[in-house]
């Protein structure tokens, strides 16, 4: 017999999702997800993972909740590890009472791990505090949502007896009803409210205003769901304390496509920034299948002067293979090493290896001039690299040194792994609203891009690029593109953070 986990993902913000979520769903065998999962959340699903979408919203029911009930059940009893992912909390207006009942009746083990719900964190991304010592001593979170054609069953009398913070749930359609009822009930028709569309996203706002005005201010704009409907004196407070749009980054959609595990550090510096960040890998490394010439030069690494690295990529499947054989760093005796970049450089110093060459500028062409000119004739090079290498790194030594060298495939990129990626559409994520921004770092990873996502305009794309050469690949493809000043992290989050300011000023 199998599991099920209750996982509330919080509001949409990656960042949000607790540590126990993140844990829980990365052993998940089966993902039962809703629409309010945001897409950073949905990218962490293993790879091997099936993923279920039950998509609810109103009025558009991909699957009725007795049938997620009976399909939670039979994954379990299936012997699978399945983790039901809400939005918010399960326990907070998420129905997770009710698909509890039916795994209790048949003995079905489970657990809950709590969510950060939206209806405290989203007032907290819009400065607003539910509570305040000074002004309300008390919180009430109400569903806002109601039954087509039916009138509201809520006792507003005794809301606004409570005197404290109304937070009305999935409630964006009914303002007007909201509002009237409130006023009806004796509410002051100066009592600040608010309106909070899209909290946590890049296309989060807030419409701040009073009780008897908001729903008519409302009118007057598109409401974006979803939204939350915030009344109480502490909503005075959204203007003086708001902190998330002031960040560099706010309003920013920011695709980072390198492989994952190097993209952790660049996104959560993104994020930092206010940034709605999706990890989509674009491609991944994989250790050739056909060993046979790897082998060959791990038993006779002793004998070369120079070894050169040209992605962190190649360092790790390479001295990986060589613990595989029961080898170590002693193996490559008295050879000196050069490095494309300081990511490479910063993968080789794990090992324990400093370097002995890097160019200035990192690429292909420039390292072989490098190399080109600390060799001496008849000396002896090892490149281990990906299959299909930049042609110029040889030829750029060969036209100063006379050397041996051995350009050795070790690795294949694969292409089109966002395609793996079911429950995330991340063509449609990118074509949504104004342009997202696109981190390459690598041509490679363009290319990659451009697999999983044919047919799309790519002008929607502002493409901030690390190099000349993926600059190149990204203007064949018509996006508008950037590239940093320095092959480095901290140099393509300056340029996103230069990109997000021009692009304020012009209103874009």
């Amino acid at each position: 017999m199998g599991k099920v986990w209750l996982v509330g993902a919080g509001p949409w913000d990656a960042g949000l999702l607790t540590l126990k979520g993140k844990e829980v769903l990365s052993r998940a065998q089966v993902v039962v997800y809703d629409r309010l999962v945001g897409p950073g959340i949905l990218s962490m699903i293993p790879e091997n993972a099936e993923c279920i979408d039950v998509g609810k919203q109103a009025g558009n029911h991909t699957m009725p909740q007795e049938e997620i009930n009976q399909v939670l059940l039979r994954e379990a009893l299936a012997d699978r590890r399945v983790v039901r992912l809400k939005g918010g909390d399960p326990f907070l207006f998420g129905r997770g009472g009710e698909e509890l009942e039916l795994l209790s009746r048949h003995g079905i083990p489970f657990e809950i791990v709590p969510g950060v719900p939206s209806a405290i964190s989203v007032p907290a991304y819009n400065g607003i505090p539910v509570t305040h010592r000074d002004q309300v001593s008390s919180l009430h979170i109400i569903t806002g949502h109601k039954k087509k054609g039916e009138p509201y069953d809520l006792d507003f009398d005794a809301l606004v007896r409570t005197k404290g913070t109304l937070v009305f749930l999935m409630g964006s359609a009914a303002l007007p009803e909201i509002c009237k009822g409130l006023l009806n009930a004796g509410m002051d028709p100066d009592m600040p409210a608010a309106l909070l569309q899209q909290g946590t996203m890049a296309g989060q706002k807030k419409l701040l205003s009073t009780v008897s005005l908001l729903a008519s201010e409302a009118a007057k704009s598109t409401v974006a769901t979803p939204a939350i409907i915030l009344v109480g004196k502490v909503c005075s407070y959204g203007e003086a304390f708001g902190w998330y749009e002031k960040l560099p980054l706010f309003g920013k959609r920011i695709l980072v496509t390198r492989p994952r595990e190097r993209s952790g550090t660049l996104a959560g510096r993104l994020r930092e920034l206010g940034g709605e960040v999706l990890e989509a890998p674009a491609i991944s490394t994989v250790l050739t299948p056909d060993k046979e010439d790897l082998l060959r030069e791990l038993e006779r690494l002793g004998e070369y002067d120079w070894m050169a690295f040209t992605s962190p990529a190649g360092v790790n499947l390479f001295f990986d293979e060589l613990r595989e054989q029961k080898k170590d760093i002693r193996s490559i005796g008295r050879a000196k090493i050069a490095a494309i970049g300081p990511g490479t450089a910063k993968e080789l110093e794990k090992r324990g290896l400093n370097v002995d060459a890097m160019p200035n500028i990192y690429d292909g062409q420039e390292l072989g001039k490098l190399l080109g000119q600390v060799l001496q004739d008849k000396e002896r090079l090892l490149i281990p690299r990906a299959r299909k290498g930049n042609p110029q790194l040889i030829q750029e030594i060969r036209k100063q040194k006379e050397v041996e060298i051995v350009d050795l495939p070790i690795y294949d990129t694969v292409y089109g792994v966002l395609e793996h990626q079911g429950a995330v559409d991340v063509k449609a994520w990118c074509e949504k609203g104004d342009k997202v921004m696109a981190v390459f770092t690598s041509a490679s990873t363009v290319r990659g891009f451009a697999a999983c996502t044919q047919g799309m305009d790519y002008r929607l794309v502002q493409a901030l690029c690390i190099g000349k050469q993926t600059r190149a690949q990204a203007e064949k493809l018509g996006m508008e593109t950037f590239t940093s000043k320095e092959a480095t992290i901290d140099s393509l989050v300056e340029l996103a953070v230069e990109v997000s300011a021009c692009s304020r000023k012009d209103g874009s």
